[in-house]
């Protein structure tokens, strides 16, 4: 089984992180399923205390936020580490609907979010 890919903590410390534990619990789902899950890039982990944490952001309605793998699949496709995908997924850009690109895809601009991460690799 390979290692679970864990990001540098580069969040605010009011961003509010959830433990494996607790997410598992959030989505209904056994906490082998979401290692699976961070493995397979579809979540980012951060370790806060010697434990893994999920950032709260990243769920929704019992859910992982709609565009968010996809998010994560572009960015990797474009080099970017774990650490720099969270860096700037949590980067203000008035720009952006919701300020952020994580706030972005929570108000369902998950078109707008994965166009400029795709706009990035070039």
């Amino acid at each position: 089984m390979s290692a679970i890919p864990v990001a540098d903590d580069v969040l605010d410390a009011d961003v509010a992180v959830l433990p494996l534990a607790e997410v598992a619990r959030v989505l209904g789902l056994s906490a082998n399923k979401v290692r699976q899950m961070l493995r397979d890039g579809q979540l980012i982990a951060v370790r806060r205390d010697g434990d893994l944490h999920v950032p709260a952001d990243f769920l929704a309605n019992g859910a992982v936020i709609k565009g968010l793998g996809g998010t994560i699949t572009v960015l990797a496709d474009s080099g970017f580490t774990r650490t720099e995908m969270l860096r700037w997924l949590f980067s203000k850009d008035e720009s952006l609907p919701g300020v952020t690109p994580i706030n972005a895809l929570r108000t369902s601009h998950g078109t707008e979010v994965k166009r400029r991460a795709q706009a990035m690799a070039f």
